[in-house]
Order: structure tokens, then C-alpha cells, then sequence
């Protein structure tokens, strides 16, 4: 998943952008409002960190001119006014984090950010993660826009995946969830329907991660 950073102190924004790789975002940095503006034209981001006081354009005046984009935003700055944090909200920031802030609080705001747009998603029975788009009523899954052909249990598994997005699922979990508990083959089953998930995502097949020695879970990472 990709996270703009947009700000001007360059050590903050360098260290912002290694937490945020050792947690498998893809990371973008910008030093000013206008540049970013003008990247903001062509590229997608699934988020953005976004500083008030810029040289140019404030971060305040950035936002107002993104928000039909419907890119969420968390504001990151020194500034602790109440009547700053009231303004960034009435633009539509998803959130307000102030400086100096713990590293972990970040990535936590950022997830939770993530997790309430990708429920925000799941809307007429339809799951949008990234190129990926689930269609509950049609038992149907996209992948930019094509449909991927899934076999029911294919998609109960992608369905279970990305319902549950980051959740890892040991095989005899998925076992359980998808064919029952009185099923009495093995845990090669689930083996084999990942490899072919996998195969017909084609170059998206990186999103469905094994954990070794736990099972498998849903992450877009570094894909998009």
C-alpha cells in the first residue's frame, strides 16, 4: 500500500518512512505542498501523512484542494491548538497526530486509518482492497476490473482473506471455516487451493502472504 508523506524537516520524514517500510508500506516523502499536489495528479495513494506548517501551500490549504479525491489523511504537526485540530477534521482528515510523536502510535494510526476505509468498502456486499474487488452477490472477485474465474471454494477462501484483512489463518482454521468441521481431508487441501489463488492472481499473488508455521493472511504490502 502506498503512503505519501508530505513533510518539509527532512530527519522526521526519513524516519517516518522506515517505520513505515518495516511494516511493508510502500512510502513516498515530499518536502513541499505543491510538489506533492502535482504527484497527487498521476499517482494513487492509499494514504496520506500530511504536515500543517509548509513552506508555500499549508498542509490546510493542500487538503481543501485534495478532498474530492476521498484520500484519507492524518495531519502531523507541532502545532497542539484545539481550534487546528477542529479546522483539520472540517476539511476531512481522518486524523490528527502531534508532534513529537511515539513511532508506534503512528503505525497504529495508520492501520486503524486503513481499517475503517476498507470497512467503509464493504458496502452491497462488495470488499475493495486495492486493484482487488469482491462481489458477495455475484460470488464474483475483480482484479482490475477482470474477473479472476474462482472456483466456490477459491472464493470462499479470498472472500474469508479479505474480509478479515491482515488476519492470519492457520490451514486447519481455513479448513474448518470454509469445508466444516466433519471434513476429513487434510491440510494439503488448503495448500493446493492457495497455490491456484495465487496462479490466477498472477502478478497480484504476492498479497496472499505465508506465515511460516502459522498459516496464511491477506496483506497488499509493497504490490501496489
Amino acid at each position: 500500500m502506498l503512503v505519501i508523506v508530505i513533510e518539509d524537516d527532512k530527519p522526521i520524514a526519513n524516519l517516518i518512512k522506515m517505520n513505515l517500510e518495516l511494516e511493508n508500506f510502500t512510502v513516498e516523502i515530499f518536502s513541499s505542498a505543491e510538489s506533492a499536489y502535482t504527484a497527487l495528479l498521476e499517482l494513487k495513494p492509499d494514504l496520506i501523512l500530511l504536515d500543517i506548517m509548509l513552506p508555500g501551500m499549508n498542509g490546510f490549504e493542500l487538503q481543501a484542494r485534495i478532498k474530492q479525491k476521498n484520500i484519507p489523511v492524518i495531519f502531523i504537526t507541532a502545532k497542539n491548538d484545539q481550534a487546528d485540530k477542529l479546522m483539520g477534521l472540517k476539511l476531512g482528515a481522518d486524523d490528527y497526530i502531534t508532534k513529537p510523536f511515539d513511532n508506534r502510535e503512528l503505525i497504529l494510526r495508520v492501520k486503524a486509518v486503513l481499517r475503517r476505509i476498507n470497512n467503509k468498502n464493504m458496502i452491497n456486499d462488495t470488499i475493495k482492497l486495492g486493484a482487488l474487488k469482491l462481489l458477495k452477490s455475484k460470488h464474483q472477485v475483480l482484479l482490475n476490473e477482470k474477473d479472476l474465474g474462482l472456483t466456490p471454494k477459491e472464493f470462499e477462501i479470498l472472500y474469508l482473506l479479505m474480509k478479515n484483512y491482515q488476519q492470519v489463518f492457520s490451514r486447519t482454521q481455513l479448513l474448518n471455516y470454509i469445508w466444516g468441521y466433519d471434513y476429513y481431508g487434510n491440510t494439503r487441501t488448503i495448500d493446493m487451493h492457495i497455490k491456484r489463488l495465487r496462479e490466477k492472481l498472477k502478478d497480484y499473488q504476492a498479497i496472499i502472504k505465508t506465515v511460516y508455521g502459522v498459516g496464511y493472511k491477506l496483506d497488499l504490502g509493497k504490490v501496489e
